[in-house]
């Protein structure tokens, strides 16, 4: 998947825009009437990385600039995107196996401060979710040991003995996040209107227009400042804290 950080102009993308793709405005509460769920995005948000995918890409100096290209001018789709990326990953011509991938993304460094801003959350008794486009490896790891309570992100296929097919799993599209927030919001039956998300980058404008109150955290461009509520710009989660606490019970 996404292999860069790109840098924007207010309302002047220098690359294929995920707004070129939408039609219309998205329906946004007014505010936030109640806290119920916060939603994070996982690279960059809760995990000090840019993109799981990248991650792994540089683990095996591999590069996939041209798949991001071409995705990004809307020329192949999410699913081609990830089955080409997998292909990339292999040792002495074979695809590597999920063990070998969840060995490397055993590294990956949670961000400052996450600990605490989960911890606090599930203490005023505030439910939590990953909305991620990347890896769903690092995902489970990162839900686990934070204690975070759902996710949604993508994954592999693999074969009976573990090893790579060369496919994947789509659960949410990169430049569509709204649309797993909501499959999400629709089985736990919580309303827009409770739920607050946390973004870094333009792909997650989606799901911070829906949600009720919204947080640009680090962000990495102009236009997710300019779609969130608020905005955080020191890297340290737990500075969002304070954004809630008038909805602490």
């Amino acid at each position: 998947m996404l292999n860069a950080t790109f840098k924007m102009k207010k309302n002047n993308c220098k690359f294929y825009c995920y707004k070129n793709t939408r039609k219309g405005h998205y329906f946004k509460p007014k505010k936030l009437d109640k806290l119920e769920l916060v939603i994070f995005d996982m690279d960059g948000v809760l995990t000090d990385i840019i993109s799981s995918w990248k991650y792994i890409h540089d683990y095996f100096k591999t590069s996939n600039d041209r798949s991001v290209d071409e995705y990004l001018k809307g020329k192949i789709d999410d699913m081609e995107f990830i089955k080409r990326d997998v292909s990339l990953w292999r040792e002495n011509g074979k695809l590597v196996t999920e063990d070998k991938l969840i060995e490397i993304l055993s590294d990956v460094p949670f961000m400052n401060g996450a600990d605490k801003c989960i911890k606090t959350l599930k203490e005023k008794n505030i439910k939590t979710a990953i909305v991620s486009a990347g890896l769903d490896l690092l995902a489970k790891r990162t839900a686990e040991e934070l204690r975070i309570d759902f996710v949604k992100s993508n994954g592999i296929k693999t074969d009976e003995k573990g090893r790579l097919t060369g496919e994947g799993i789509l659960n949410v599209r990169l430049m569509y996040k709204d649309l797993a927030v909501k499959s999400l919001l629709k089985d736990l039956k919580i309303p827009l209107g409770q739920v607050a998300s946390v973004g870094n980058s333009c792909f997650d404008i989606p799901m911070l227009e829906i949600t009720g109150l919204s947080i640009a955290f680090n962000p990495s461009d102009e236009c997710t400042i300019e779609a969130a509520d608020v905005t955080v710009k020191e890297k340290d989660l737990s500075k969002i804290l304070s954004v809630f606490e008038s909805y602490f019970k």
